[in-house]
């Protein structure tokens, strides 16, 4: 492993080291993560990159087994789905209440991070726009005003596996452009519904950000669409505007 650190504190710039190296598939599902080889290799202790390792845990990139060590996350197909459909319903809930919620200074947040993000377009710089994306996602989340859903929020979030969508676009690079640009595009629609307190357009952008992850899901990671299609009807309600 290249090292490859800046100037965050030692324990970031590891975490964000291996982060790279995770979604370039450089380490794959159920790969361990040994905590000598990798400071041998960074040239650094032991001891920040164990609290790198569990930064990767708590981020949902890794799991910890008892006795054994760190390794990359597994996720079972069953675990996808139950994430993707968590997933649907809190992105409508937090839509909805931000939109009623959200100051003129979270607004003006959520634009700088838009803003940062336009910045990372090359294959590289998607450790870094993934970081950002789950910061915009999260300010949304934190503009609902309501503690438990920001809790509750974090945790699907985690579990949910963008990451592995992200190393699609490492085997499929021609992809890049065009999945920047969406993004960008649907953050924009959010963004511009949340500022105009708009609660049902931010619900339908919002959503319709998922359902562009299920296509995902099922295209790159090869998830069953008839299984997501069942967590889809489980909201039609909230989904009759995107389909």
């Amino acid at each position: 492993m290249e090292k490859e650190l800046t100037h965050k504190p030692l324990k970031e710039e590891i975490y964000d080291a291996l982060h790279r190296q995770i979604i370039a598939g450089k380490y794959g599902p159920g790969d361990w993560l040994r905590q000598e080889e990798i400071a041998s290799q960074m040239g650094v202790s032991m001891t920040p990159v164990r609290e790198a390792l569990d930064l990767l845990v708590s981020a949902g990139l890794a799991e910890r087994v008892p006795y054994r060590g760190v390794r990359v996350r597994e996720m079972s197909t069953q675990d996808v789905v139950e994430a993707y459909g968590l997933r649907l319903v809190l992105e409508a809930v937090t839509a909805r209440e931000a939109a009623i919620n959200i100051t003129t200074a979270q607004v003006a947040g959520l634009e700088k991070i838009l803003v940062e993000m336009k910045k990372y377009v090359k294959l590289n710089d998607m450790p870094r726009e993934r970081q950002l994306s789950r910061e915009f996602h999260s300010a949304i989340a934190n503009a609902s005003g309501n503690s438990l859903l920001i809790k509750l929020y974090a945790v699907t979030a985690n579990a949910f596996p963008d990451w592995l969508l992200y190393e699609a676009l490492y085997r499929y690079p021609e992809l890049l452009s065009g999945s920047v640009s969406q993004t960008h595009e649907e953050h924009r629609a959010i963004v511009d519904a949340l500022a105009r307190h708009d609660a049902d357009r931010a619900v339908q952008a919002s959503l319709e950000h998922v359902l562009d992850s299920g296509r995902w899901l099922v295209e790159y990671l090869k998830i069953p669409a008839d299984l997501l299609k069942e967590k889809e009807q489980q909201v039609t309600h909230l989904l009759k505007k995107s389909k």
